[in-house]
């Protein structure tokens, strides 16, 4: 295992901050998987199952067993991590920027179309590693003006040519969920029934530009205009991301950190990285995909004190009482209900809500919304 620390641009004088990974087997072998965690700094089950997956990678290693690369991140977002008002933590936004750390990665298929149009041949396996090329080289050329971008660009640098890409969040209060473009889902499936994951929300794009759809969607996107302007070469899906929800923010125990950390690296021995005497069993699923365009964002009308009826992991029916938004000034009490049937997998944890505030997520199986899919 090799450490390598890398500095952010500083925002103050006589002040700076470094993004630290952790690389494991020969840099270039493959398949490559890169896994960060926390990168809302305050979604900490990531950082314990980290802690946990490194040992279970520091033994793979003294085995001889790593035939891919790994490198693990375990702190994504130092920015975040050491921002707190009040004593409260606030890692999901940037404080000089308002900006959410998961959101506004650049759009890399756009960067690098015209760099890798006349390179396309009928090799596949070469395509895909001029792609990853460029990639890399306008990653170099890029020089951020801000700490945000620094760090977006040090994330990117570590994991724009992976083969799998995983980053580890987690809901405020939540079951185990999990994120990923639709043509990532089949090289993916495994890991989400090895996480035992209740929600699965598939989606082509969601919008806003986040971590994992900026290295997943390039490709798709890149093979889309390639065909567009008439050009046959074989393109296929050179990065499969995900956003793995791990369950809420008070989750944080050894007990599923170890479990979500073996599950992770029972995955990356299913798809070649590490290897092992026996195949890895995948379990069978816990959900099956839906759509994240059916996804129903509850929100209250008016403000109040949050009652909620349904726990998170309950399957609702259309018109099942979520949650009662209490009015003890006016003796009222206000009924959130389900808009559409399905897995009731995230709430807010919050007890106070003001009016328009979401209120709690349901993963419905029939898409219905359009544009930006993701909150802020």
């Amino acid at each position: 295992m090799q450490r390598k620390d890398h500095t952010l641009l500083s925002n103050s004088l006589g002040s700076h901050r470094s993004l630290s990974s952790f690389h494991y087997g020969q840099a270039g072998a493959r398949p490559k998987v890169y896994i960060q965690a926390s990168l809302h700094a305050e979604e900490l089950p990531g950082m314990l199952a980290a802690f946990h997956l490194r040992a279970l990678l520091d033994q793979a290693e003294a085995e001889g067993r790593i035939r891919g690369e790994v490198i693990l991140v375990p702190v994504a977002n130092p920015i975040g991590l050491a921002q707190r008002i009040d004593h409260k933590p606030l890692g999901r936004f940037e404080l000089d920027s308002s900006e959410n750390f998961n959101r506004h990665y650049p759009d890399l298929a756009k960067a690098v179309y015209d760099t890798i149009k006349p390179l396309m041949g009928p090799d596949a396996a070469a395509n895909v590693t001029a792609v990853r090329k460029a990639m890399g080289q306008y990653l170099e050329q890029w020089k951020p003006d801000t700490e945000l971008q620094s760090l977006r660009r040090a994330l990117l640098m570590l994991s724009h040519d992976a083969d799998h890409v995983i980053d580890l969040h987690c809901d405020c209060e939540g079951v185990m969920h999990f994120y990923t473009e639709e043509p990532c889902w089949p090289q993916l499936e495994p890991l989400a029934h090895l996480l035992q994951a209740q929600a699965i929300l598939l989606a082509r794009n969601s919008g806003s530009g986040p971590f994992d759809e900026c290295l997943s969607g390039a490709w798709w996107q890149l093979a889309e205009r390639l065909a567009n302007d008439g050009i046959q070469a074989p393109l296929p899906q050179g990065c499969n991301s995900t956003t793995v929800e791990l369950r809420g923010e008070s989750d944080v125990t050894h007990a599923w950190a170890q479990s979500d950390a073996r599950a992770v690296l029972d995955f990356m021995t299913h798809c070649g990285t590490i290897s092992a005497a026996s195949p890895v069993q995948i379990p069978a699923p816990a959900a099956q995909p839906t759509p994240l365009a059916g996804s129903e964002t509850l929100r209250t009308p008016v403000p109040g004190v949050v009652a909620y009826i349904a726990e998170v992991g309950q399957t609702l029916s259309t018109g099942d009482l979520v949650a009662e938004v209490i009015n003890p000034i006016e003796n009222t009490r206000h009924s959130i209900r389900a808009g559409v049937p399905g897995m009731f997998y995230a709430r807010v944890r919050d007890r106070y809500a003001h009016a328009g505030a979401e209120i709690g997520k349901i993963a419905g199986a029939t898409a219905f919304r359009t544009g930006e899919l993701l909150g802020a």
